[in-house]
């Protein structure tokens, strides 16, 4: 067995490696750019190298530093996780050709899966079946358009090396084809360096199903089941289960042999994904089911797998590099229960789900469920990397308690001041069409707004909140810290900088909530109040902020050119002033009711309301301008 590991990887992925390497007593090496310096892969690997700048292209991705800091360090072996160097047969080829152990399949299958024409090919003789389109090597325009017409529209252009949604154009008519394939060579050679593609057919209610495959250097091969992944947003995963909904024992037989079959061909060795796209307009039939392409390393949504069968994939890769057979065989494993797995990121829903980069104040993720994540409270999403915060899982007998548990924990958690998806995720897991198990890769596009969060509270939220406010935290910043800690028992939370609970504003029973309460209740808010005097309401997996401290002066809202801003969501009581007239510095402008406590915005300095765009009764969310005051001349 392996006494030595470096991870060439971040986050959460390096976290999931160590904790089981650490199980395992084998000692633990990270490595980190400068935007990583005390980042928690860091912090929990047994010793960290420095390997560059912040910009992945001049750390994470330079091989040669990676090497150097292995053999620096002692380490035997690299576990490369997933994203940036795992999938790169030259680096598995160095790291082999400098003595050391590469965790993860030959170079060779590396290769033999990397170009999708050519991994088509090899599945075809293999008995694989494969999407019907067009694989050859003329790529002439003319060939191109004639082979989509005999493959019948709508078709799906795809770049050979391509991956992520890059390179990739569906197109409906003929007409439309050649300007689609232009574009498509285009992005194809940007990002692959490869203008090579393929024709497919398009498949109108598709379904993303993969199986986790597993390999040793015995000619082992296993499958351990299958996981759905349908759930995505332009090409990319949002949340992912298994088994798949609405797999029955003939086409799970089907599909999972021709996973192995396809593992055999390529001589695999190490975990690996076999994924397939199934036609699922008239349920999931092993003759609709095709070979797409092949994930040569761990995938993201690995959790699902492990929870449903057991199975710790992680070992099981340190074990098989280290010479071991498969610990179990085929018929040594069995599908229990049902698990779902959904991707928590630092993205605004409401911005185009742009990234939110920046430092977490405030972080609690209910661990009754699993959790895998790279951040603690106090630490950043760097702009530099993918924003994942981290991956919720949770597991249950059926799929409906799975899914219910996983929206609880959703609603049981914040993250604070940082935009998520997390209300997106809530809605997703609500809607109906999942509840279901009728999804397809095209649910999200088609259900649009739908799937957003509330901009702002409602107003019977607010009043749920304000009523447990003024019961349980009126002088709460005035007591002691032995009054706080007793107050604290009393009400079921604790202050955020030192614990991870909520308490449920509805008094549904924050705590607990999950499998004491079977989860057939009604969902409520639940908040806490942090260690600054500011309220953290999550409602529907949305966390809205609250201050309830006095607002004065500058604290109001107001910005360098005289704008005040709406501090939170709330109601405009009153307005003090009419546009045009002269205010003085500190006088008032408007009240905000909000948590049933009324906030005076006052003026920063003398000058003249330029604007009022407000008026009493009005609703205002966080951050809306409301006045307007220019510098009197």
């Amino acid at each position: 067995m392996l006494k030595s590991l470096l991870i060439a990887n971040r986050g959460e992925i390096a976290c999931r490696i160590i904790r089981t390497a650490r199980a395992m007593k084998i000692r633990t090496v990270a490595v980190y750019s400068d935007a990583d310096s005390n980042a928690l892969h860091v912090r929990q690997a047994d010793e960290a190298v420095h390997i560059g700048p912040s910009p992945a292209r001049e750390s994470y991705l330079v091989g040669d530093r990676i090497i150097a800091a292995a053999k620096e360090t002692g380490a035997e072996a690299i576990h490369p996780g997933y994203g940036f160097l795992s999938e790169n047969a030259d680096f598995a080829q160095a790291v082999i050709d400098a003595g050391l152990i590469w965790v993860g399949p030959r170079p060779d299958s590396i290769r033999a899966m990397g170009l999708k024409d050519a991994a088509k090919q090899r599945m075809i003789a293999a008995g694989v079946p494969v999407t019907p389109g067009y694989l050859g090597e003329d790529q002439s325009p003319e060939r191109l358009s004639r082979e989509a017409e005999a493959t019948g529209y709508p078709v799906l252009i795809k770049a050979v090396a391509g991956g992520g949604g890059k390179g990739m154009r569906r197109v409906d008519r003929a007409e439309d084809f050649a300007d689609a394939l232009a574009s498509c060579q285009r992005e194809a050679a940007s990002s692959f360096g490869d203008d090579r593609v393929l024709i497919e057919k398009y498949i109108l209610s598709p379904r993303h199903i993969e199986v986790q495959v597993f390999g040793d250097a015995h000619g082992n091969v296993v499958h351990l089941f299958e996981r759905d992944c349908s759930l995505q947003r332009r090409h990319q995963k949002v949340i992912e289960e298994a088994p798949a909904p609405g797999m029955d024992e003939a086409t799970r037989e089907a599909i999972c042999a021709a996973a192995v079959r396809a593992a055999k061909a390529v001589d695999y060795v190490g975990a690996g994904t076999i994924e397939f796209i199934a036609d699922a307009s008239d349920g999931l039939r092993a003759d609709r089911i095709w070979f797409m392409e092949m994930n040569t390393r761990l995938q993201v949504e690995h959790p699902v797998t492990e929870e449903i069968t057991g199975v710790d994939l992680v070992e099981w890769q340190l074990r098989v590099a280290s010479g071991e057979p498969l610990p179990k065989a085929q018929d040594e494993l069995a599908i229990n229960g049902w698990a779902i797995e959904a991707r928590l990121y630092a993205e605004d829903p409401a911005k185009g789900f742009l990234p939110s980069p920046g430092r977490i104040d405030h972080l609690a993720l209910d661990h009754r469920i699993r959790v895998e994540t790279g951040v603690e409270e106090a630490d950043a999403v760097s702009p530099f990397y993918d924003p994942m915060i981290a991956k919720l899982v949770a597991h249950a007998d059926t799929r409906d308690v799975a899914r219910t548990k996983l929206m609880h924990a959703l609603d049981q958690s914040y993250v604070a001041p940082l935009r998520t998806n997390a209300g997106f995720l809530f809605e997703c897991l609500d809607c109906s069409e999942f509840a279901l198990g009728q999804v397809d890769t095209g649910l999200i596009e088609r259900a649009g707004e739908a799937l957003l969060p509330a901009a702002e509270l409602s107003q019977a939220v607010l009043d749920a909140a304000a009523r447990r406010y003024r019961r349980d935290w009126l002088d709460w910043a005035g007591l002691d810290l032995n009054e706080q800690h007793r107050r604290a028992g009393l009400f079921g939370f604790r202050l955020n900088a030192a614990a991870k609970d909520t308490i449920d504003l509805h008094g549904r029973g924050g705590k607990g909530v999950g499998s004491t309460m079977g989860f057939d209740k009604p969902f409520g808010i639940a908040s806490t109040m942090t260690s600054e005097g500011e309220i953290l309401v999550t409602d529907r997996g949305v966390t809205y902020t609250f201050d309830q401290r006095p607002t004065t002066g500058g604290a109001a809202g107001a910005i360098g050119d005289g704008a005040i801003l709406a501090p939170m969501p709330g109601r405009i009581t009153a307005v003090e002033v009419a546009a045009g007239e002269r205010v003085a510095t500190g006088q008032k402008l408007v009240t905000l009711e909000a948590m049933k406590m009324e906030h005076g915005l006052t003026a920063p300095f003398d000058g003249i309301v330029a604007e009022l765009d407000v008026e009493p009764g009005a609703q205002v969310s966080e951050g809306r301008m409301l006045v307007r005051v220019e510098k009197a001349e």
